[in-house]
């Protein structure tokens, strides 16, 4: 199993002195990140795409050209990019330059986001949530698929044998499908035999067993081969050298990032029992000492019938840098040796 590391480049509050780091300082922090990720191991890094005042993640080509640029081995890629807000044209002429900058070692993960901020602010109507991403992904895989396209839809003008370029070095680049909890999201990965990005952010995660089945009976009926159909996961986590530590340093952000959510979203005010439970064996959150994570890893997989890369989304308001670098560390050092046979 590859193991890597998400980012929404969430705005941060240093606890140690009260102080809120900077948009310039948070992007220098972040820059550092990726390039201890490289060093310690990591197989990826991806950045997140939201359009709020808490995260700085609204450009996220811009953020992985710089990294491209400071990195040599680790892959880079979208976390999920918002296929549903953008055009497909220039979304793939982004991730064919970057692939280009980094000399192949770029991801294209789409989803329709679990936000809906991106839709008045690009003119969308937020009825059309499903039949744009639907319209948008077949013309994207179009686009990668051919050099020359003739397409036309309901959300875009028509494209009548044009090219699009620049071509990645990636011949596929791959394009993997990040989804929630729909069967649909399922299924029609599997039909169109693109990798899966599973976004566990609740419940436990064996409860999508029946869901990653759904994606592997799909893409076999449609004739893909195993090996195409891969899964990945995308869920919260943190690594520290006991798993108080890594408890006691991540639940104040956690509380602040919930808490306001919840306010949104009309949901009861999170609770540390609550966090205690999403931290434990069975929760979504892989959280504790490089051991007690290695573990659950090993275990979730197992639950899922095998799961090809695991990204922990490590964003959080309240966590020092200087305690982020260690977990990334930590991560690439310890805990992905013990899972790499998986």
């Amino acid at each position: 199993m590859h193991i890597g590391v998400d980012s929404f480049v969430s705005t941060v509050t240093d606890p140690r002195t009260g102080k809120v780091v900077g948009p310039a300082e948070r992007m220098e922090h972040l820059l550092e990140e990726i390039a201890l990720a490289d060093r310690s191991g990591l197989y990826s890094f991806g950045i997140g795409e939201h359009h709020r005042s808490e995260y700085y993640d609204s450009a996220p080509p811009v953020i992985l050209a710089a990294a491209a640029a400071r990195t040599e081995r680790i892959r880079l890629g979208s976390a999920v990019a918002v296929l549903s807000a953008t055009d497909p044209v220039r979304l793939f002429q982004q991730f064919a330059t970057l692939d280009l900058i980094s000399k192949g070692r770029i991801d294209l993960v789409v989803g329709r986001g679990s936000f809906t901020e991106a839709f008045p602010l690009f003119g969308l109507d937020l009825a059309d949530y499903d039949s744009l991403f639907t319209e948008k992904l077949e013309l994207l895989l179009q686009i990668r698929d051919q050099e020359e396209v003739t397409w036309s839809g309901k959300h875009r003008p028509p494209l009548v044998r044009q090219r699009v370029y620049p071509r990645p070095v990636q011949d596929p680049l791959p394009i993997w499908v990040g989804v929630g909890g729909t069967p649909e999201s399922f299924a029609r990965a599997g039909f169109l035999g693109l990798p899966l990005m599973v976004a566990i952010i609740g419940g436990e995660p064996r409860q999508f067993g029946p869901l990653v089945d759904l994606y592997r009976r799909a893409g076999a009926q449609a004739g893909h081969a195993p090996e195409k159909l891969q899964v990945g996961l995308h869920v919260f986590g943190f690594v520290a050298e006991s798993t108080k530590a890594a408890s006691d340093t991540i639940y104040p952000g956690w509380e602040e990032m919930f808490r306001k959510v919840s306010r949104e979203r009309g949901f009861a005010p999170p609770t540390r029992a609550q966090f205690n439970a999403t931290s434990g064996p069975d929760g979504a959150f892989f959280m504790g000492d490089p051991d007690t994570v290695a573990t659950k890893i090993r275990r979730v997989a197992d639950q899922l019938g095998g799961v090809d890369r695991l990204s922990l989304q490590m964003t959080n308001p309240r966590l020092a840098h200087e305690d982020l670098l260690r977990g990334i560390e930590l991560l690439g050092t310890e805990v992905a040796p013990l899972v790499a046979d998986v």
